[in-house]
C-alpha cells in the first residue's frame, strides 16, 4: 500500500499543511504571550524566554521570518498538489467519458484541487492552530522558541531583504519604521476593565476603583469640598470653654479658627495638640496647637492636591472661591474617598439615622443637610439628584426663595408633601415629609 505514489503524495501534502500549522501557531502564540511574564521568565534565566525576548525585540524581523515560513510551505503545498493530483484527476475524468478537451479539464482540475487544498490548509493549517495558540499562548510560545530561533537563522538572508524593503516603503509613505508603538490609551484600559467585569474577572468594586483613578485627574476640589456651612468652626472671640464644647460635640481632629468673619481663617487647631496643653490659655493654644492654614483654590485638580498633600504632609486644606472667600475644606480622607469610595460606612449610617427619622409608614422627619441619594434610598422614591446635592437645597429650589430664620412653610413636590417647621441660619433644621401628599396634622 505504501508503494502507491498517491499515498506518498497525500503524506507529503499533510506534512506541508502541518508545517503551515506549526508556523501559524507559533506566530499567534508569541504575539499573544504577556510581555511582562516573558520578561520575568527571562530575568530568572529561562533559556526559552531569553530566545523569545531576542526574537520579539525586533518584531518586524520576527513577523517576516514567520511569514516567509508560512508562505513557502503554502507555495510548496499548492505547487505539489497541482503537479501530482491534477493529471490523475484529468485522466480519471477522461476515463469516465467526459467530453471536454484535455486543456479545459486540466484547468478545471487545478481549480478544484486548489479549492480542496485551500479548505484543509485554512482549517487545519491556519484557523485551528491559531485558536489553539490563543488559548495556550505561553506553553506553546516557550515550547517552540528553539524552532522559531532556528528558522530565523535559516531565513535570515531572505528576512533581511524583506525587512529592508518594507522599511523603505514605509519611509516613502512618511512612516518611521523604527518609531515606538502607540502607548495603551485610557479608553483601551477602560474597555478591558469593562470586558473583565462582564466575564467576572474584575468585580464591581474593583471596576469602580479603576474608573475612579482615571476620573481623579478630571475632578476639581470644588466638586467634593465640604461646604463651610457644614464645618465646625472655632471663633477668636469665644472663650476656652466654648472651644472645648465645640470640640467635644463635633469630635473632629482639625478645626478652622476664624476671626470676625468666616472668610478670615487665622489658623487650624489640632485637637490632639490642644488636649496635650496643660495650662490652656488663648496664648498657649495659639502657639502650640494652632498651625497656619493651607489655602487652595477651588479650581485645583484632585490629583494635584493629592500630590501636594503627600509632599507637605498637610492633610487639611481650606478651599477658597474665586473671590478669596472660604468655600469649605478638603481633607486627605476626602481625596481617598474619591478613589476608593466611602471610608466611613458605620459613621455614615449613624448620621443617616440622625438626619432622617421615621415617624410612621408614610411620614418622616428630615434634616435639610440630608444628601439627596440617602433620602431616595430610605424613602424609596426618585428625586432630581442631578440638580441638587441636599434635601434642603432641593426644597428651597422648588420653593423659589430662602425664607427668614424661624419661618415655616409647606410645599408639594416630587410625589410628597413637605412641611418645613424649623429654619436656622438659612438652613432647614427640620422638615416633616409625607408621601402621597398627606398633610401632617
Amino acid at each position: 500500500m505504501l508503494k502507491d505514489p498517491i499515498i506518498w503524495n497525500i503524506i507529503v501534502q499533510l506534512i506541508l499543511i502541518a508545517l503551515n500549522a506549526i508556523f501559524a501557531c507559533a506566530e499567534i502564540a508569541v504575539i499573544s504571550m504577556n510581555d511582562n511574564k516573558l520578561a520575568k521568565l527571562a530575568a530568572k534565566g529561562d533559556k526559552r524566554a531569553i530566545r523569545l525576548e531576542v526574537l520579539t525585540s525586533q518584531p518586524a524581523r520576527f513577523l517576516a521570518t514567520i511569514q516567509v515560513a508560512i508562505t513557502i510551505s503554502g507555495f510548496l503545498g499548492s505547487a505539489f498538489a497541482a503537479d501530482n493530483f491534477s493529471d490523475k484527476l484529468v485522466n480519471l475524468l477522461l476515463n469516465l467519458g467526459v467530453t471536454m478537451s484535455e486543456k479545459t479539464l486540466n484547468t478545471i482540475s487545478v481549480i478544484f484541487i486548489t479549492l480542496i487544498l485551500s479548505y484543509f490548509t485554512l482549517v487545519f493549517g491556519e484557523l485551528v492552530p491559531k485558536r489553539v495558540a490563543m488559548k495556550k499562548a505561553e506553553p506553546l510560545a516557550l515550547g517552540m522558541s528553539a524552532l522559531i530561533s532556528f528558522i530565523s537563522k535559516v531565513f535570515a538572508p531572505i528576512v533581511w531583504v524583506l525587512t529592508n524593503s518594507t522599511n523603505l516603503i514605509l519611509r516613502l509613505c512618511g512612516i518611521d519604521p523604527n518609531g515606538e508603538d502607540e502607548e495603551v490609551s485610557e479608553e483601551e484600559i477602560r474597555m478591558l476593565v469593562d470586558v473583565g467585569s462582564q466575564k467576572g474577572v474584575i468585580d464591581l468594586t474593583e471596576k469602580e476603583m479603576i474608573q475612579n483613578v482615571f476620573e481623579f485627574d478630571d475632578l476639581t476640589v470644588g466638586e467634593f469640598t465640604t461646604h463651610r456651612t457644614e464645618i465646625s468652626l472655632l471663633w477668636m472671640d469665644e472663650d476656652i470653654d466654648q472651644w472645648e464644647q465645640t470640640i467635644h460635640e463635633s469630635r473632629h481632629s482639625l478645626y478652622p479658627v476664624c476671626d470676625e468673619s468666616v472668610d478670615n481663617v487665622v489658623g487650624i487647631l489640632n485637637a490632639k495638640d490642644y488636649f496635650r496643653i496643660k495650662n490652656k490659655t488663648k496664648e498657649s493654644i495659639m502657639q502650640e496647637a494652632i498651625k497656619p492654614a493651607y489655602f487652595i483654590p477651588e479650581s485645583v485638580r484632585a490629583d494635584v492636591l493629592f500630590r501636594k498633600m503627600k509632599q507637605t504632609r498637610n492633610h487639611f486644606a481650606v478651599v477658597l472661591d474665586e473671590y478669596g472667600g472660604m468655600l469649605g475644606i478638603v481633607t486627605m480622607n476626602d481625596l481617598l474617598e474619591q478613589l476608593v469610595g466611602d471610608l466611613e460606612n458605620e459613621i455614615s449610617h449613624e448620621e443617616e439615622t440622625q438626619i432622617i427619622e421615621r415617624i410612621d409608614s408614610e411620614t418622616w422627619k428630615i434634616h435639610g443637610s440630608a444628601p439627596i441619594d440617602v433620602v431616595e434610598k430610605i424613602l424609596e422614591i426618585k428625586l432630581p439628584d442631578d440638580e441638587y446635592d441636599t434635601f434642603g437645597g432641593m426644597v428651597f429650589g422648588f420653593y423659589g426663595s430662602i425664607p427668614d430664620d424661624g419661618s415655616q412653610f409647606e410645599i408639594d413636590l416630587e410625589g410628597m408633601h413637605v412641611k418645613v417647621v424649623d429654619i436656622k441660619e438659612h438652613r432647614i433644621e427640620k422638615a416633616i415629609v409625607c408621601l402621597e401628599k398627606e398633610i401632617p396634622q
